[in-house]
């Protein structure tokens, strides 16, 4: 439980009051919270079918990439980037969340009707590298070409 514990803190950190985070976190029936990314982080968003292959390819080259949500239906996949990656992201296809936008996030370990962690956080600040994770995307991408 101290992993989840440092991973609430991780999370909440960014959020306007982190301690009304938390309350609310522990109350919402949803176990859900929005929290502003482009403060310690920033999302991709990348469509259900290359989010899940792309996965795929990163855990294959590095052992824990940084965070991976996954959306209603997995119908998206948001992996966690360094603050300042959404204004440089130019890739067709993918969303990118940074400062003044805000994240649904699940509370670490709980598992919600929609929104779900793949790769929780595990509080240790732990990102996915932009430039491996869109490595990663071409190579998902020509494997589904190819199909």
């Amino acid at each position: 439980m101290t992993g989840a514990r440092t991973a609430v803190e991780w999370l909440t950190a960014v959020a306007p009051d982190p301690e009304a985070c938390r309350w609310e976190w522990e109350r919402n029936p949803l176990g859900v919270v929005l929290l502003p990314a482009g403060r310690a982080w920033d999302v991709l968003i990348l469509p259900g079918e290359l989010g899940f292959r792309t996965l795929d390819v990163l855990t294959r080259v590095i052992d824990r990439p940084g965070p991976v949500l996954a959306g209603f239906g997995d119908a998206r996949l948001g992996y966690f980037v360094p603050a300042g990656t959404a204004a440089r992201w130019l890739g067709t296809g993918v969303r990118a969340a940074g400062g003044g936008t805000w994240i649904v996030v699940p509370y670490p370990g709980r598992t919600s009707g929609g929104v779900r962690w793949l790769i929780p956080p595990d509080g240790s600040g732990t990102l996915t590298d932009p430039s491996l994770l869109e490595l990663s995307m071409h190579e998902a991408a020509a494997t589904l070409a190819d199909e």
